[in-house]
This record gives C-alpha cells, structure tokens and sequence, in this order.
C-alpha cells in the first residue's frame, strides 16, 4: 500500500481538499473521486460515521488512514476539530458547463456577481445543494473552489455544479437579480430555469450584470434595515422558489 503522505504530497497541488468528517461525508455520497483520507484519531472518526453516516461509513473505513497529529496538522491550513482531512479529485469542468447550459432545468442556476468572502461563498453552496440547485457560478476574481469556500461549504461542491465564469457565459434562462429596488420576490413566481443573481456583500451588483438582468426583485425587509447576509438572500429566494405560486 502506497503511503499515504506520500500520495498526499503528490496529489495536494491539483486536488480538493476536504477538511473535516462532513465534508469527507457529503463528497463520498455525491460521487466523489477520493484518493487518499487521513485522521489523527481513527476510531473517533469511525465513531462519528457510526453515528451520523452509516451510508458511507464502509466507504470512511476503506479509505482512512490514522497518522500522528502533528502529520495530520502538517497537511492542512488549520486543523478541524474531527481530525480527518481528504483529497478529492476536482470534477470535470466540461461536465459542469454542460450541467450548467442544459435546458429544460428542474432548478435555478445561483449566480454570485463578484463575490469577497470565501465562507459566504461557502455557505450558498451548502444552500444551494440542500436545495437541489442545477450549480453556483461566481463570477469576478473569487476561486469557487478554494479550500476555505469547500470548508463551508461542507463538501457539498460534488452535489451542485460549481463553476466561475465571465458574465456573457452565464448560462441559459431568464435572468432575476435581486436588488433593493427590484419587484417584491414575493408577488413574483420564479421558474425552474430561473438564473437567480446576487451581488457583492459590498457593492451590490455590478452595472455589467444589472444591464443583463430580465427582471429585477427585492427582498421584504424591515424599514432602516440595510440588508441581509448573502447567504440568507440566496436562502429566502430558493425558499420563494421551492414553494412554487407567489401570495
């Protein structure tokens, strides 16, 4: 059997790190391609598949390898509190741009126009697979695939399409953005093709994609309140659409 740290060494560059049990967790059930998983604490980390993924808790054992904490902590940015970290293989981009332009969709497609925080990032593609979403694309300078946005992620990036792009690319489907001095969301039914944008934490939406932009909504909010978390915007819009006819 080939050493894991040495296997590691030689797949770090290229592959996905997932940091902590869940991530691992979610990765395996979505499909993923995980060559090497590392623990400081095996039978912890056996104990937690036990108790919280007993669907993947064979796959868990096959693939984890006990090392001592301090080769553990030598592999990641910052150890997670379970002591486990993975290697995944990223996947296909060609197999996500397909996903991503294929019509009919069963669900919206989310769009960050030019996002700043990794963990915000992060936790919409936690929403969005939880929601069934086709996939997240960012675009601007934020890597979508970066360990810290796969870390809040949860590594829930193998259960959506998670792609950046360029603002002509973005894919098919009429376009709703969301901004203060849109429609209310509410009185507005959003289809399954929808492409559903949302802008920086910062900035809001840049004037690129406003002009791009079918329809433009708001969210309802409290008067003298100046805005939502990123991710709780994406949450209430996804929620909207779950639901199906607008009030």
């Amino acid at each position: 059997m080939s050493d894991p740290v040495t296997v590691w060494h030689r797949l770090a560059g290229d592959a996905v790190l997932l940091d902590g049990f869940h991530a691992l967790k979610h990765a395996l059930r979505f499909g993923a391609e995980v060559p090497v998983a590392v623990t400081a604490d095996r039978p912890a980390a056996l104990a937690l598949a036990d108790e919280l993924a007993p669907d993947v808790r064979d796959a868990v054992a096959g693939l984890l390898t006990e090392v001592p904490q301090a080769t553990y902590a030598s592999l990641v940015p910052r150890p997670h509190p379970t002591a486990v970290a993975a290697l995944a293989v990223r996947p296909s981009r060609a197999s996500h741009l397909a996903r991503l332009a294929h019509l009919p969709r069963t669900a919206p497609v989310v769009v960050l126009d030019n996002p700043r925080n990794l963990g915000n990032a992060g936790a919409v593609i936690r929403l969005a697979a939880g929601f069934g979403a086709t996939g997240v694309v960012t675009t601007g300078t934020l890597d979508p695939w970066h360990p810290t946005v796969v870390r809040g992620g949860a590594g829930l990036h193998f259960a959506t399409a998670v792609e950046r792009l360029e603002l002509a690319d973005l894919p098919p489907g009429p376009l709703f953005a969301l901004d203060p001095e849109g429609d209310d969301l509410r009185d507005t039914e959003l289809p399954d093709d929808a492409v559903l944008a949302f802008g920086s934490e910062r900035t809001g939406l840049s004037a690129g994609l406003r002009a791009r932009a079918d329809h433009l909504l708001s969210l309802p909010m409290r008067p003298q309140v100046s805005s939502y978390n990123l991710a709780t915007s994406v949450a209430m819009t996804l929620y909207h659409w779950s639901c199906g006819t607008p009030r």
